[in-house]
C-alpha cells in the first residue's frame, strides 16, 4: 500500500497512537514531560549523526517515529481540560453546594422536551477564577427573551456531574460529554440568572449574529419552517431545529450526511467560488487574489457552519487543495489528507474521537483508493452513463469504507443508500449553488421572492423523495450487533481484500486468508464468552418494573403486560439485546419469586402482600408499595434491597434509611443505574 510507504504518513500513525495512547491510559503530565525532552534529545542527537553515517537512518527514522508518538501523548494531555488546574472539575465545593457561578455562553444546543441548552464557558465560581466547559440547562417559561451567544451570566447554583448509562448497553452520553471535554451540567431556573450588561464579542458572537440575521431575513420571505431547517442545516450545518422524524427518514434513505456539513458541501463551495472568479486573469497578482478570497470564502464558511470537525476538516484539505492549484502542482490527494488530519489534531485532538470525524476521512479515504477500483470494473461510452456510473462507485467506494464503523455506532445498514445518492447528489449541487446564494443574499437582506421559492421547492422535493426511499423499510436493516473486535478484524479484511483486488499475488492471499481466520476467531471468541455467561438484570425503567435473564444468548423478560406487548420495540431490550448478541426467547408476566444461580429473589409489588416465613437473598421493591419498611427487612432480613425506578423518590429515601438502620445494602435504580446480578 503506497500510502504507508510516505513518512509522513507513519509520522501521522505514531501521532494518532500517542493520541489514543493517552486517552485511554492518562499517563502522569510529570512521566510525559520527561519522555518529550529524553525523545527530543534523541532525536536531535540521531539526526546530527545521521547525517554523515547512513547505517543510522534507520535509527533516525525509528527515533522520528518515537518522538510523534511522544508529542501524541504530550498534545492530547496539553489539550485535555481535565488536567489543567484551573478546570472547574478540581473544585469539589461547587458539585456539593450552591455556588454563584460566572459564564458565558458559546453556542445554542438542540432544546429538550422541558429546557432551552446551551453550551456555556466558565468563567468564576465564586472570587476564584475557573476555566471549562458546561451544559447549562434553563426550564423553557423560565425566561421571556432568548439568551445570544456572548451574554454574560451569573447564576447561583450547583453543578451536576454527567452521570454513566442507567440501563446496561445504552448510549454513553457521559463518555460523548467528556470527550467533548464538557464534565457537567448546570440546572438553572429564572430566579437564580443575572444576564450581564456586557456581551463577549468573539468570532463565536459574531458567527452566531450571521447566522440569526440570516435566518431572520429568510423568515421574512416566508420560507416554509420545514424547509428553512433543513435549509439551515444543508448549507450551515445547523441541526438544532429539524424535526426528529425528518433526521430519522434521511437515516434510514441513508443520506443523513448531506444534514452535516462536510466534503460534499465545501466542495461545491470551492467549485462555485472558483467560477466566480474566472473573470480574475490567471496572472501572479491575480492567481494570488483568486487564492486569498478563496481561503477566506472556506474559512468563513466553516465558521458560519459552526466549526464542527467534518466542517474543519473539509476546509482543512481543501484549503490545501487550493494552495496546491495556486502553486501550479499537482496535489498528491493522500498527503493533502494526511496534512489536514496532523494539522487539525494538533489543535484539536478530541476530533479523533468524534463520530462525524472518524466517518468522513474513512469515506473520503475510500473514495480516494478504492473508488478508481470499483470506477475500471466498467467503462460507459456516453457521457450520461458515465456520470451515473462515477455516482454510483463513489456511493460504494464510501459506503463500503464506512460500513463497519456505522454499524457499529448505529446498528443499522440503510439498503437503498445507492438509489438515494444516485437521485439527491444532482438535486443537491442545484440546492448548494442557490442556497449559497440565498443565504449570501439573506446575510443583506437582499433575496429575490424567487429564488427563495425556488430553493423550498428544491428542497420539499428532496425531502419528499427521501421520506419516500426512507419509507421502503424492508431495505432497512436494523439490530445489527458488531463487537469492538470484529470491527477491528473486518477493517483488516477488508484492506487485504481490497490490497489483493488491486494487485493480485500470493502474498495477500495468504493475507486476505489470515484475515479470515482472525476474523472467525474474534467471533468465536465472543460468542464463547456470551455463550458462558448468565446474568439477571434490574432495569432503570421509569414508571415500570422490567427484570431479565439471561442465558447465553437468550433473554427471558419479566414485565408486565404493556411492556410485554412491545417488547421487541423497546429501546431498553433492544440495546440490551444488541450488545450481547441475544434474542428475546421468552416473555413472562412479572411474578413475586424469581430464581437465579441458587439465589431468591421476591419482588413486591404494590399490592402489598408477602409471606412471613420466607428468607429472600434479595428484596425488589415496586409500584410504590406502602408497607412498613422496619419491619419487613427485619422479618425478611434480605442481604440486599432494591428499589426501581417506579417508585416515587420520597419513599425511596425512607427505605434507604431503614436499610441504613439495619446495615443492609440499598440500591435504587433511579440513582445508581440499573443492577446486575451474575
Amino acid at each position: 500500500m503506497k500510502v504507508l510507504q510516505f513518512p509522513l504518513a507513519r509520522i501521522t500513525i505514531g501521532f494518532i497512537l500517542g493520541l489514543l495512547f493517552a486517552f485511554y491510559l492518562q499517563p502522569s503530565t510529570s512521566a510525559v514531560f520527561i519522555a518529550l525532552v529524553t525523545s527530543s534529545s534523541i532525536f536531535g542527537v540521531l539526526y546530527f549523526l545521521s547525517k554523515n553515517r547512513k547505517k543510522l537512518t534507520l535509527y533516525f527514522g525509528i527515533g522520528t517515529y518515537f518522538l510523534s508518538f511522544i508529542i501524541g501523548i504530550s498534545t492530547q494531555i496539553a489539550h485535555t481540560d481535565y488536567f489543567q488546574r484551573s478546570n472547574y472539575i478540581h473544585n469539589t465545593a461547587v458539585f456539593e453546594q450552591p455556588q454563584f457561578i460566572s459564564l458565558t455562553i458559546r453556542e445554542k444546543m438542540k432544546s429538550s422536551t422541558f429546557s432551552d441548552r446551551y453550551l456555556a464557558i466558565i468563567n468564576h465560581i465564586g472570587q476564584k477564577e475557573q476555566t471549562g466547559r458546561i451544559i447549562l440547562n434553563i426550564q423553557n417559561d423560565s425566561l421571556h427573551h432568548v439568551l445570544e451567544v456572548g451574554n454574560s451570566l451569573l447564576i447561583k447554583g450547583t453543578l451536576t456531574k454527567n452521570k454513566p448509562p442507567n440501563n446496561p448497553n445504552q448510549f454513553d452520553y457521559s463518555k460523548y460529554l467528556e470527550i467533548k471535554q464538557i464534565y457537567a451540567q448546570l440546572y438553572a431556573d429564572v430566579d437564580e440568572i443575572k444576564i450581564g450588561t456586557e456581551v463577549e464579542k468573539n468570532i463565536w458572537y459574531y458567527s452566531s449574529k450571521l447566522r440569526t440575521r440570516i435566518i431572520r431575513n429568510l423568515k421574512k420571505n416566508n420560507f416554509n419552517k420545514t424547509e428553512l431547517n433543513v435549509a439551515i442545516a444543508l448549507i450551515m450545518g445547523q441541526q438544532q431545529d429539524i424535526s426528529l422524524d425528518i433526521i430519522r427518514d434521511y437515516q434510514f434513505a441513508g443520506a443523513v450526511h448531506i444534514l452535516s456539513v462536510s466534503g460534499l458541501h465545501i466542495g461545491f463551495i470551492l467549485l462555485f467560488v472558483t467560477f466566480i472568479l474566472k473573470p480574475i486573469p490567471n496572472s501572479k497578482r491575480g492567481s494570488f487574489i483568486k487564492l486569498i478570497i478563496i481561503l477566506l470564502s472556506l474559512s468563513m464558511f466553516g465558521i458560519i457552519a459552526g466549526l464542527a470537525p467534518s466542517v474543519v476538516r473539509s476546509v482543512t484539505m481543501f484549503s490545501f487543495v487550493a494552495i496546491g492549484n495556486h502553486l501550479r502542482r499537482k496535489v498528491n490527494i493522500y498527503h493533502t489528507l494526511l496534512v489536514s488530519v496532523l494539522l487539525i489534531l494538533l489543535v484539536e485532538p478530541s476530533f479523533l474521537f468524534d463520530v462525524g470525524f472518524q466517518l468522513s476521512y474513512i469515506a473520503l479515504f475510500f473514495i480516494i483508493w478504492l473508488q478508481p477500483l470499483l470506477s475500471s470494473i466498467w467503462k460507459p461510452k456516453y457521457k450520461v452513463s458515465k456520470y451515473i456510473w462515477d455516482i454510483l462507485t463513489v456511493s460504494f467506494a464510501a459506503q463500503i469504507g464506512t460500513l463497519p464503523l456505522s454499524i457499529y455506532y448505529f446498528h443499522q445498514f440503510p439498503g437503498l443508500f445507492f438509489i438515494t445518492n444516485l437521485i439527491i447528489i444532482p438535486l443537491l449541487s442545484i440546492i448548494m449553488i442557490l442556497g449559497v446564494l440565498v443565504m449570501l443574499l439573506a446575510a443583506f437582506n437582499m433575496i429575490p421572492v424567487f429564488l427563495s421559492q425556488l430553493l423550498e421547492w428544491c428542497i420539499y422535493y428532496l425531502n419528499k423523495i427521501i421520506n419516500a426511499i426512507a419509507s421502503l423499510e424492508q431495505f432497512i436493516i436494523q439490530d445489527i450487533p458488531l463487537h469492538f473486535y470484529l470491527l477491528l478484524s473486518g477493517y483488516l479484511l477488508l484492506f487485504t481484500v481490497i490490497l489483493w483486488f488491486k494487485k493480485p499475488s500470493f502474498n495477500k492471499l495468504a493475507l486476505v486468508l489470515i484475515s479470515i481466520l482472525i476474523l472467525q476467531f474474534s467471533y468465536f471468541k465472543i460468542q464463547w464468552k456470551i455463550q458462558t455467561e448468565q446474568e439477571l438484570v434490574v432495569f432503570n425503567s421509569k414508571k415500570s418494573t422490567l427484570i431479565t435473564e439471561r442465558k447465553g444468548e437468550n433473554i427471558l423478560v419479566y414485565a408486565n403486560d404493556s411492556i410485554l406487548k412491545t417488547a421487541q420495540k423497546n429501546s431498553l431490550l433492544k440495546s440490551y439485546r444488541i450488545g450481547n448478541f441475544s434474542t428475546l426467547k421468552q416473555k413472562k408476566r412479572l411474578q413475586n419469586f424469581i430464581f437465579f444461580n441458587g439465589k431468591k429473589i421476591f419482588v413486591l409489588d404494590s399490592s402489598g402482600i408477602y409471606p412471613k416465613n420466607i428468607k429472600p437473598d434479595i428484596i425488589v421493591l415496586t409500584q410504590s408499595v406502602k408497607i412498613n419498611a422496619d419491619r419487613l427487612f427485619h422479618e425478611m432480613k434480605p442481604k440486599l434491597v432494591i428499589a426501581d425506578a417506579s417508585n416515587f423518590k420520597n419513599i425511596q429515601k425512607l427505605w434507604k434509611a431503614s436499610c441504613e438502620k439495619q446495615k443492609i445494602p440499598f440500591h435504587a435504580t433511579g440513582e445508581k443505574g440499573f443492577y446486575k446480578l451474575n
